[in-house]
């Protein structure tokens, strides 16, 4: 069966960002469909492939599956070669926390530091509820990152789930030039120099389309 992954804009659309760099960085054959998002006809598009009418959904011939994290659990499945998730057990246990906790925290980030790809690197004034975010996120990259420091540049050393979960927010970190430790700065700095992410990032600024509530 070949696999398909329904997208948003690659400049904007952190959500399709996720799986898309699972299955590049593991070189997973796939071909994609692009919706462009918030336009009047989007989510009758969106509708013909997830029962949601959103970004992402991946299509394993007749089977539909939809949600970032839900895609990349899938995929670790599917291509168990991956290796999804840390063998150890007890960090499987935390690197599914850390997953969980990007799939529905951070509220505050996301909406004030919206992905862009085109955005020139600059700081703006942020409200103060912004940065706990930015705090617990410095310290989970700190934390993870000195534990696994002599194993890879990713948070548990080599690719997991959870580096495609936080890849988008790397990018944030990075266009609005959000202070943080070393470590955390050291792990932006891995997340900017992987080839996939290098390719959607160029990918995203030749779009032509703008979402204004994003910039």
């Amino acid at each position: 069966m070949s696999l398909t992954l329904v997208i948003g804009n690659k400049n904007y659309s952190s959500w399709s960002l996720r799986p898309w760099l699972f299955l590049k960085y593991h070189d997973i054959d796939f071909s994609e469909i692009r919706i462009p998002l918030y336009r009047e006809d989007s989510k009758d598009k969106l509708l013909q492939y997830s029962p949601t009418g959103k970004v992402p959904v991946l299509l394993d011939g007749e089977l539909k599956v939809w949600d970032s994290l839900a895609i990349l659990e899938y995929l670790a499945e599917r291509f168990p070669q991956t290796q999804g998730w840390p063998e150890d057990f007890a960090e499987r246990a935390a690197a599914r926390s850390l997953a969980a906790e990007m799939h529905s925290g951070f509220t505050a980030l996301r909406t004030y530091c919206g992905m862009n790809c085109k955005r020139t690197p600059s700081a703006k004034p942020l409200p103060e509820a912004v940065h706990p975010d930015i705090e617990r996120i410095g310290e989970i990259w700190q934390h993870y990152r000195q534990l696994h420091r002599h194993d890879g540049p990713w948070l548990f050393g080599r690719f997991t789930i959870v580096d495609a979960m936080f890849a988008p927010v790397a990018l944030r970190f990075h266009s609005y030039q959000l202070e943080t430790n070393k470590e955390a700065q050291a792990y932006v700095d891995s997340v900017l120099a992987c080839p996939a992410v290098i390719a959607w990032m160029e990918a995203g600024k030749l779009e032509s389309e703008v979402i204004t509530a994003f910039e």
